[in-house]
């Protein structure tokens, strides 16, 4: 099954909903900001208080939770392509 054949019912998600978009890093000085302009772009309504980050023990990385309400399947894929091309982002969820 394609992912564009996927429907909001299957995925499990009714929307608009509340999303938290989990998003870990390398802790460059520019991560968490990079990470929030990139949301702002396809969520202008992101909350200040919306981020919520936490290093790793090492510092190396951050853990980044961004909750925002998503309205749409299409919208969550052009959020998710766009963060998954930064240099920096490891891992999404």
């Amino acid at each position: 099954m394609s992912e564009e054949s996927i429907s909001n019912e299957e995925l499990g998600m009714t929307f608009p909903c509340h999303f938290p978009l989990k998003v870990m890093g390398t802790n460059s000085g520019s991560f968490e900001n990079d990470m929030i302009m990139i949301v702002r772009k396809h969520i202008p309504s992101l909350d200040d208080d919306a981020v919520k980050s936490k290093p790793s023990k090492t510092g190396k990385y951050l853990a980044l939770t961004i909750t925002f309400t998503a309205q749409s399947k299409e919208e969550l894929d052009n959020l998710y392509r766009e963060i998954n091309a930064h240099p920096d982002v490891k891992m999404t969820l």
